[in-house]
């Protein structure tokens, strides 16, 4: 690893608390719009469907409209919630307002963040929607650590489109050889990272079972001490 210069970094899942954060959204909307359901029950069921459509946005199979609508329509539907579109509509676009004020990190991320700020230029890489990606850095206070922040949007490309790495190189003014991947998703990530020939780790808060080795492996931000 001595050679690395620049470490990019995922946001969401990877420093950002994405799940917390969002959960913490859903509970100020759905007390906001007075909607009689158990948020617990909701969560339960919307997080494998959010999953679900954030892949296919990855694999440009829905776009960003489809993605914040469907997601919330299905999951409603499954726990037969009687719901408009128009509320529907009115809480896709306050979910993603909302969000970015929350600021829950996951442990460690200040820290590790501090480690290797003297030490490489950091970066970050990102799928999520380019008008809360700044708002959310700004909200949990890290955006002064990273020299680049590319977002899908502005490239038009996602992860793991090879265009986007190669589009962050160039802005970054690094090389494949001198540069690391960090970041939460095996497939927009890791499987992304080491087929455009960078290096990754691959960070595993859940302990997700993995049989591939070809790349390193984390449990908590802290670990990447080990490796940089």
């Amino acid at each position: 690893m001595t050679r690395i210069k620049h470490v990019f970094f995922d946001l969401d899942h990877t420093l950002w608390d994405f799940e917390k954060n969002s959960d913490l959204t859903f509970q100020k909307l759905f007390k906001e719009y007075q909607i009689d359901l158990d948020i617990a029950v909701f969560l339960d069921v919307y997080k494998p469907i959010n999953f679900k459509y954030w892949r296919l946005y990855r694999q440009e199979k829905v776009s960003k409209e489809q993605l914040r609508y469907l997601r919330l329509k299905e999951a409603f539907d499954a726990v037969h919630f009687s719901i408009s579109d128009e509320l529907i509509d009115t809480l896709a676009i306050q979910y993603i307002e909302l969000m970015p004020n929350f600021n829950h990190l996951f442990d460690g991320a200040v820290d590790i963040l501090n480690y290797l700020k003297d030490k490489y230029q950091l970066h970050i890489i990102t799928n999520g929607f380019e008008e809360v990606q700044a708002k959310k850095m700004k909200s949990s206070k890290i955006q002064h650590y990273f020299d680049q922040v590319i977002t899908s949007e502005s490239v038009g490309v996602k992860k793991p489109n090879p265009l986007i790495f190669e589009h962050a190189l160039s802005v970054a003014k690094a090389t494949k050889e001198n540069s690391i991947m960090i970041g939460d998703s095996l497939e927009a990530d890791i499987e992304g990272a080491i087929n455009f020939d960078m290096e990754a780790i691959y960070f595993n808060p859940e302990n997700n079972n993995s049989e591939n080795t070809s790349f390193l492996t984390v449990n908590s931000l802290l670990e990447i001490k080990q490796y940089l």
